[in-house]
């Protein structure tokens, strides 16, 4: 993973800065709506969202998960947004040291989390301690393998959000997960325009949708959604398997008189 090169302010609020800039609300309208469907059959009492708390109210108007935490700067003094899952709480600290109780978060929802994190191992295995069994994490990074990746190395751009992060493909996040008990469930690619100025017209359209038949693997944006595999610790019976006789090539015949009416 290549280091964060953004200097030492907290990463997680520059992208809040960024996804209110015109590019970074093309970026949102579209996450929002693949979190709007990856949340569609997720259930539960709690949902934790790691950073950009005020980009994805839309998403969860119909989320049936109960209540929203939010880890974010500042403190909360009511909900952010209304109806739905709501905020209702937010909570200041690291990513990759959580201050919730193992095993009692149904969701987790990482918006780029990974990409601005010096500590993207240590987050993942947070999220899979604070995960219920079979509960899911939904994560949103930019992908290298893209246009979007390509602006990271122009030296304009390269310490500059979001360009400045330390992206990773999505083959080395599965790979993670899986090593973390958490199994992928789906993949999504969003964004196949490139990130310029005029690219996100309505005459650029034909960009997204040929991209998603023809190079699926080039989105500026990947998704993924896994699911917290428990394998549980059933007791298994001994197989019992006949005994060897006591002298080799030669069968023991039993002391006990056989049935004369059998």
């Amino acid at each position: 993973m290549k280091p964060c090169r953004c200097g030492d302010a907290d990463l997680l609020t520059s992208l809040d800065h960024w996804y209110a800039s015109p590019l970074g609300q093309h970026v949102a309208r579209s996450e929002s709506a693949c979190l709007e469907w990856l949340l569609a059959d997720c259930f539960g009492h709690y949902l934790l969202q790691v950073g950009a708390p005020e980009q994805f109210c839309d998403a969860f108007q119909q989320c049936r998960i109960r209540h929203r935490v939010v880890l974010a700067e500042g403190a909360m003094d009511q909900e952010t947004c209304t109806g739905g899952t709501g905020i209702r709480a937010r909570i200041r600290a690291r990513p990759f040291e959580l201050p919730l109780a193992s095993g009692s978060v149904d969701s987790v929802v990482l918006p780029h989390t990974l990409d601005f994190s010096p500590e993207a191992h240590r987050v993942l295995r947070e999220v899979e301690r604070v995960l219920i069994p079979e509960g899911r994490v939904i994560l949103f990074c930019f992908n290298p393998l893209s246009t979007w990746g390509l602006m990271r190395w122009l030296p304009r751009q390269s310490r500059q959000v979001p360009w400045c992060g330390g992206q990773m493909t999505p083959f080395r996040i599965g790979d993670w997960l899986r090593l973390l008990g958490l199994q992928v469930e789906t993949r999504d690619m969003l964004l196949f325009r490139p990130p310029i100025r005029g690219a996100f017209t309505p005459r650029m359209d034909w960009l997204d949708t040929w991209g998603g038949n023809w190079w699926p693997l080039f989105g500026g944006v990947y998704a993924l959604r896994a699911v917290k595999r428990v394998t549980p610790l059933t007791p298994v019976r001994p197989r019992w398997r006949r005994r060897a006789p006591l002298l080799p090539g030669r069968a023991v015949e039993p002391t006990a008189r056989r049935n004369r009416h059998g």
